[in-house]
């Protein structure tokens, strides 16, 4: 049998970025009759780890595999294929995922025809590959995040040469359409938008992992939403690294405002996106959120550090005086606006006045909520090179002191809306029992609502009678 090459990542190949113009790929997924069989009575499992646009591949991972007629279980012990769609971001993603294969490799010596595939940014790290070629050969798949489309022949060929399968692609890459979806929410959606990001913020890995910034067509974006609207869903969320630079590597001048507005007018209820760099952020996106009553009134906008020394360190491109400058203006201009960030504790030498300076841009923004953590090294970056003086005891100091501030304001905010009317899209039973059902506000409050099981799937008006600091309470408002 002829052995399988191994295509591993590199970073020096990933960092390159040329002028070649981006190729869309309409024919590359491949479904003939022999991989259509190769999963008849076997079940699947995958599981996700980090952001939105790994949910949004697992969900075309979970379709492939539904191809091959594989059927999803939720038990690891029933599974005859196991594949973990991992990130790269933080270091305790990693500490996950290899946690996880060790509790893989138990189940592999009692069933050792299961099939173990591993994906998604990790795979794109160098260091990784090369610790599971070295620790982990009992595996079958390592593919990255160009080449999903190709998992079929790659699972094909793990099992022909009973071997560790790499395919992993360290480059700029193309935009790949017409791969399947199995959408994992009835009601709500994800849509890619565009691909990658050229932004290369010193501790960010993700340019390295995902490519560079490449847009989808406007018309096959359209197309996607238009399928998901005779679907009856209520909701997408517009997807990329950095939307708001959406159609810069475009020629037909159609920029995110004007993608956001085309979207507005096919009548879909609710339009969310993620995420935005204060970088691109306009005065016509702001204008095109206020315009349209379906774009929902939420902006999730990364501020970082609120140090002008350690923004410059980080390679963000703007100052805390103009970040301020922009979420006034977006809290001005949109009426109820909710306003959430991404704040990382403890770059490498921020001082205790940096971190007083974070502190101030939290107590003027007031945030509804805020993703905050220890700057976590990731290798190749330019800040895993910057010699760091600042003690891990008081990173996680300043840590708790933000967290305590954030939740102060998030609270804040939430009380305000006790005794007022909002809509919320119902999606399920809440978590909290008692025959409530949870959903979230135009303003992604999440809200456990007395109502009945038949709302599951509406925007049903809600009226708030108690507020916590990570969700709200309520009853339905009878029409």
């Amino acid at each position: 049998m002829l052995k399988h090459t191994k295509i591993k990542p590199s970073y020096i190949e990933a960092k390159k970025r040329t002028n070649n113009k981006v190729k869309v790929l309409t024919d590359l997924y491949i479904m003939n009759n022999e991989l259509k069989n190769i999963g008849i009575n076997k079940k699947y499992v995958v599981i996700t780890y980090g952001c939105q646009a790994n949910e949004r591949d697992s969900e075309t991972i979970s379709a492939i595999l539904e191809d091959m007629s594989f059927v999803k279980t939720d038990n690891l012990e029933d599974a005859d294929l196991i594949l973990l769609n991992t990130c790269a971001i933080r270091e305790n993603a990693h500490n996950k995922v290899f946690g996880m294969l060790g509790r893989i490799k138990h189940l592999k010596e009692t069933k050792p025809n299961i099939i173990t595939c591993l994906c998604g940014c990790m795979a794109q790290e160098e260091a990784v590959v090369n610790e599971i070629e070295e620790k982990f050969k009992w595996m079958d798949v390592v593919f990255g995040t160009h080449n999903i489309h190709n998992l079929p022949k790659l699972i094909s060929d793990a099992i022909n040469d009973n071997e560790l399968i790499i395919e992993v692609f360290s480059k700029e890459g193309d935009v790949v359409e017409n791969l399947p979806v199995k959408r994992e929410n009835k009601y709500k959606a994800y849509v890619n938008i565009m691909y990658g990001c050229d932004k290369f913020c010193t501790y960010c890995i993700v340019p390295y992992t995902r490519g560079k910034q490449r847009s989808r067509k406007l018309e096959d974006i359209k197309c996607e939403i238009q399928k998901l609207i005779d679907n009856g869903y209520k909701e997408v969320t517009l997807l990329g690294q950095n939307v708001n630079a959406y159609g810069k590597d475009l020629e037909n001048g159609v920029t995110f405002d004007k993608l956001l507005e085309e979207v507005a007018k096919m009548k879909i209820e609710r339009i969310r996106f993620v995420t935005s760099h204060p970088w691109d952020f306009t005065d016509q996106m702001i204008n095109i959120i206020k315009t349209y009553s379906n774009v929902m009134p939420y902006v999730h906008l990364p501020v970082q550090s609120g140090s002008d020394k350690i923004l410059k360190l980080m390679g963000r491109r703007y100052t805390k005086e103009s970040y301020l400058k922009l979420a006034k203006k977006i809290k001005d201009t949109i009426p109820n606006v909710s306003l959430t960030t991404d704040i990382i504790v403890g770059f490498p030498n921020e001082t205790e006045e940096d971190f007083n300076e974070t502190l101030d841009v939290v107590e003027k923004c007031k945030y509804d909520s805020a993703f905050t953590f220890i700057y976590s090294k990731r290798e190749n970056t330019p800040a895993s090179k910057m010699e760091d003086k600042v003690p891990l005891e008081v990173k996680q100091e300043r840590l708790q002191k933000l967290n305590e501030l954030v939740n102060k304001y998030a609270l804040i905010n939430n009380e305000k809306l006790v005794g007022t009317i909002l809509p919320v899209l119902i999606e399920g039973e809440s978590q909290k029992g008692n025959n409530l059902y949870a959903g979230y506000t135009d303003t992604m409050k999440l809200v456990n609502v007395k109502c009945n099981k038949e709302d599951i799937g509406k925007i049903i008006n809600v009226k708030i009678i108690e507020a916590k600091t990570w969700s709200l309470n309520g009853e339905k408002v009878d029409e």
